[in-house]
């Protein structure tokens, strides 16, 4: 009986050490600006890598305006790439993507779910009629609609 004993309670020790914490639910996201939101391009991955499409969202920002995380998470980056500043946070396997955003937030800064990020960087070019904010989602290397964090946009199941 009691190598039993000594067995199940060696099986229940690593969730007694490392408990297991449930990646953000639907009810934890948020749109990153302020409504009313307006989606002035949507997400359309390319078929092929290689190919055009647009891998994110962009959303009607003005310069200067509040950008707020659409999840819980930590600042897994905040600088600049290629004259851009970008703002990513980290979401267990996922992470979310804001550019352009000037902010003054560090890696591994924690954020709530509607903490202010930073502000839209005024002069980009990303949308051509508009200032806009582009909010991409990836797990791993895969790009996926971050609508779809909001139960909107399209779905994507990717490989084990």
């Amino acid at each position: 009986m009691a190598p039993f004993l000594l067995a199940r309670l060696l099986l229940l020790l690593p969730l007694v050490l490392f408990p297991l914490r449930p990646g953000p639910t639907a009810a934890d996201w948020r749109w990153p600006v302020d409504p009313p939101v307006e989606v002035l391009r949507p997400f359309d991955p390319p078929e092929q890598r290689w190919l055009p499409g647009h891998l994110g969202v962009d959303l009607a920002a003005e310069p200067g305006q509040e950008i707020r995380a659409a999840g819980p998470g930590r600042v897994r980056f905040s600088g600049t790439v290629a004259g851009t500043p970008v703002v990513s946070v980290s979401h267990g396997e996922s992470h979310t993507t804001y550019l352009p955003v000037e902010s003054g937030l560090t890696r591994g800064d924690p954020v709530a779910s509607g903490d202010v990020l930073g502000t839209l960087a005024a002069g980009s070019a990303h949308c051509r009629d508009r200032p806009c904010l582009h909010w991409g989602l990836l797990r791993g290397a895969d790009y996926l609609d971050p609508l779809s964090l909001l139960g909107l946009g399209e779905f994507r199941l990717l490989p084990l």
